[in-house]
């Protein structure tokens, strides 16, 4: 089966071999499983000018880690797209939003997580930081719920029930991606 998107057809992601070199492109829905391959993707932290930090919580229809908080947003850049193009393509589709300041914090970052239905996320993912430029309207089938807090406020809220967060969050905010 494939997966459409309605305006860019089949989303495709970029798969990796274990040095981090591109080996070629799947199907984003083909490729989630119990044995998803080592792919592209990225993560966004976005800030208010107050210095808030806005967190998601996903989606519950969501295949995977559904009605757990998370950082903006994530996604994965398609071939030849590049991570400011990608960011900005997925703040607008998920949370109705445009950034400025795209900024990478976690360059390097890669994780591998197992969902409780046994999906597998394997991503070499790096993480960036942005500042929201203008309004916000989450789509419903992508985001549940929204709240701005400060990076205090949210290393303490891990540190207390870490099994709210989604994985690579908790370790995102372990490697720094929060500054100090």
């Amino acid at each position: 089966m494939t997966i459409t998107d309605p305006h860019h057809g089949p989303e495709l992601v970029v798969l990796l071999n274990n040095e981090g070199t591109e080996i070629g492109t799947a199907q984003k829905y083909a490729i989630h499983t119990a044995e998803t391959p080592l792919h592209l993707a990225f993560s966004c932290h976005v800030y208010d000018s107050a210095g808030r930090i806005l967190l998601t919580r996903r989606a519950l229809s969501k295949k995977t880690w559904g009605g757990v908080w998370t950082n903006s947003f994530c996604g994965h850049p398609g071939p030849g797209e590049s991570f400011e193009d990608a960011i900005n393509r997925r703040a607008a589709q998920e949370l109705g939003m445009m950034v400025s300041g795209i900024t990478p914090v976690l360059p390097g970052f890669r994780y591998r997580a197992v969902d409780a239905s046994g999906v597998v996320e394997n991503e070499i993912c790096p993480v960036y930081r942005a500042t929201i430029d203008g309004g916000l309207q989450p789509v419903p089938e992508e985001v549940a719920e929204c709240a701005w807090c400060t990076p205090e406020e949210l290393r303490s809220a891990i540190e207390a029930a870490p099994f709210a967060f989604s994985p690579w969050l908790v370790e995102q905010v372990a490697q720094g991606a929060l500054g100090s």
